[in-house]
């Protein structure tokens, strides 16, 4: 006979506490991707797009706007939320890090200056990005990135309005 025991189960905690952004320029009519070769300790040498955490106070499309102004220097974009979530597990704290992912479309004559988190960015085709990703999923976001927003407009219930002050 088996004995079942009433304990709770032990969960494994889901932390959002950070943000990613694609963002996308226009070369000869076709959507590229910035790719940024980070510089830092975490995923030293690889391949992402702008991720970063949200301050206290800061809304998440807010700290997106941050993130790509701090990283890029870029500060002309249209926003956009993607309707999904960069996420991995870290085992070294036992918790699931989940982000939103946010589209940005960039103006042609936008020109990128990198902060010291980054040692080099290219614009690559979708194709090129997700072949360079450092993570598995990356190239799943980068699917659904190109098939929803570089392939078609997207949904005017997606774009973050912007208020300037």
């Amino acid at each position: 006979m088996e004995h079942k025991t009433n304990l709770p189960k032990q969960t494994v905690p889901i932390r959002c506490e950070g943000v990613a952004v694609v963002l996308l320029k226009k070369y000869l009519n076709e959507f590229h991707v910035l790719m940024l070769k980070r510089a830092g300790r975490m995923l030293h040498g690889e391949w992402c797009y702008i991720g970063g955490g949200i301050e206290q106070g800061e809304k998440a499309w807010e700290a997106a706007l941050r993130k790509v102004r701090e990283e890029t220097g870029i500060t002309d974009i249209r926003l956009y939320t993607s309707n999904q979530f960069e996420q991995f597990y870290s085992q070294v704290e036992d918790y699931i890090y989940m982000a939103p992912v946010f589209v940005g479309y960039v103006h042609e004559d936008q020109s990128v200056q990198l902060n010291h988190e980054h040692s080099d960015y290219r614009w690559m085709t979708f194709d090129e990005a997700k072949h360079n990703a450092a993570l598995p999923g990356i190239d799943d976001i980068l699917g659904f990135v190109e098939k929803h927003f570089a392939r078609k407009t997207p949904s005017k219930w997606l774009q973050i309005n912007i208020e300037n002050d």
